[in-house]
């Protein structure tokens, strides 16, 4: 994930193979002949071009949170969870982390500022 992620060599339906970075793109490529599994990938497939859409960026890290939050829940539901608790929980969480985050954000304003909040996440690569 992020700028030291890994690629990913995909089959595209031609048999040319395609390599790529990006998370909505693998996340599309995936399909089971499982129904369920199929549904568990077609909603990964929707958070990742949600995530898309809003960020333009972040797709393998809203993957990767979906499958956890998606296991886990899973685990807490065959334990015996109440599933209208459990996704009162998840909306807890959620609004706890959006609060956490508003928090710690600084505004920016300035070109000067805008240039390091573009540079900084890759610095190690430059």
């Amino acid at each position: 994930m992020g700028p030291k992620g890994r690629n990913v060599i995909i089959e595209k339906s031609n048999g040319n193979p395609k390599i790529t970075k990006d998370g909505v793109t693998v996340a599309k490529s995936i399909t089971f002949k499982d129904k369920a599994k199929n549904v568990g990938a077609e909603l990964v497939k929707q958070v990742a071009k949600a995530t898309n859409k809003a960020a333009g960026d972040g797709t393998s890290c809203a993957t990767v949170l979906t499958h956890a939050i998606l296991m886990e829940g899973c685990k807490s539901l065959a334990a015996g969870a109440n599933v209208m608790d459990l996704r009162s929980g998840i909306n807890m969480a959620v609004d706890a982390v959006i609060t956490e985050l508003k928090s710690r954000a600084v505004m920016i304003s300035t070109p000067d500022e805008i240039t390091q909040v573009i540079y900084l996440p890759g610095e190690d690569l430059i």
